[in-house]
């Protein structure tokens, strides 16, 4: 009877056995809710440390291409040009013209070109640039109706502001400028230099440009790598050079047409500052208020009359808007647009780290950034990012 007594029931075994499993199942999923959460706190660091790591490496990305700039700068000039340069150099070997005859044929004319036009324009550039200091003196005295009041008010509220009245400042003329001769021959050795690195490097691009692909190509691990490799590469350079080659013939189709606008509206030296409207559109939206800006100066020391003055200055707006928003967007298609807000931090953040030629080749990089991005798996954020 003490035996039978002694025994549990069957019913509080299962009970138990029900408890003790409920526990251990309980204690298992605690065990496994701390384990994801510890894992996902993992991951979260993971993902800061990340973040932190690819942070450092874009700010030593910059610091590197601001310090090897000198370097950096002909390379990528002297890449976008034999891009642009290189359907002239294969459409003259379908006419069995070897590669290197077609180069040569092209970089001497392109020379020959270059250099005739800076001959014309530089007798003109320095004559602004030396007459610069008279021509600001002599137009400073026809905006005095218009500073006056400006300096009697601002006069007027230092006095509210310190309780005395500001003293006028006598310092230099604002019409001095000072143009050191010695600071340009210093330099020129470096230009020099520079341009003929570009001229040697675009000379070998458009050479050997075919055998360097070939190369990497060769490296790839099978045939689908390969096939893909030679897909993109090709893609990403027709491209390209269509989108250089199209942005110079607008930018000088725009230069023309300036100059000639200029000439019969009898500015001096139309076609100085056609070129300086050509260049300037490198650089959108700034390159277009700048010279904006500079046929409204001119204009107004060259002319007594301020309608006259104002004229040239509102006839480049006119051109250069229709330019940008019907134009360009025509020619070069809705998959090549660039959103604004993209363009000026890209202008803002190139031109900061190398300066002028950083905002000259700023637009053509991004470019060719978003064409490559849309090719490469992982980077399609990028081109919808900047897209417009």
């Amino acid at each position: 009877m003490s035996g039978v007594e002694s025994a549990t029931p069957p019913g509080n075994a299962s009970a138990a056995a029900g408890a003790q499993a409920k526990a251990t199942a309980a204690i298992t999923s605690k065990q496994l809710k701390q384990t994801t959460q510890g894992v996902y706190r993992l991951r979260r660091h993971l993902r800061a440390i990340r973040m932190m790591l690819n942070a450092l490496l874009i700010l030593a990305l910059m610091y590197t291409v601001t310090l090897v700039r000198a370097l950096v700068i002909p390379l990528v000039l002297a890449a976008f040009l034999g891009l642009a340069l290189n359907p002239i150099v294969v459409a003259g070997t379908r006419h069995r013209v070897p590669r290197w005859l077609g180069a040569s044929v092209l970089m001497i004319s392109l020379i020959a070109a270059i250099g005739a036009g800076i001959s014309m324009l530089a007798q003109p550039a320095v004559t602004w640039l030396h007459s610069a200091p008279t021509a600001i003196r002599s137009f400073i005295p026809k905006l005095e109706h218009i500073t006056r009041p400006l300096e009697a008010a601002g006069r007027a509220t230092q006095t509210l502001v310190n309780g005395h009245p500001a003293q006028a400042s006598s310092g230099q003329n604002p019409g001095d400028v000072a143009i050191s001769v010695w600071d340009v021959l210093a330099n020129a050795p470096k230009v020099l230099a520079a341009i003929l690195t570009v001229v040697l490097l675009v000379y070998f691009f458009l050479v050997y440009g075919d055998l360097i692909l070939r190369r990497l190509v060769e490296i790839a691990p099978n045939f689908g790598y390969k096939r893909h490799a030679v897909t993109i590469v090709r893609g990403i350079q027709t491209e390209v050079s269509r989108y250089i080659l199209t942005t110079v013939v607008i930018n000088a189709t725009l230069g023309l047409t300036t100059a000639g606008m200029l000439f019969l509206l009898h500015m001096p030296d139309p076609l100085l500052w056609g070129s300086v409207a050509m260049l300037a559109n490198f650089i959108p939206y700034v390159g277009a208020i700048v010279t904006t800006t500079t046929l409204l100066l001119v204009g107004l020391i060259h002319f007594e009359d301020v309608a006259h003055a104002l004229l040239p200055a509102l006839c480049f707006a006119v051109v250069t808007a229709f330019e940008g928003n019907l134009i360009t967007p025509m020619i070069l298609g809705r998959r090549m647009r660039i959103s604004p807000i993209a363009i000026l931090i890209w202008l803002l953040v190139w031109g900061w780290l190398w300066g002028v030629p950083g905002a000259l080749l700023a637009v053509p990089m991004l470019t060719s950034a978003k064409l490559i991005a849309e090719r490469v798996r992982g980077w399609e954020w990028f081109a919808r990012m900047v897209q417009r």
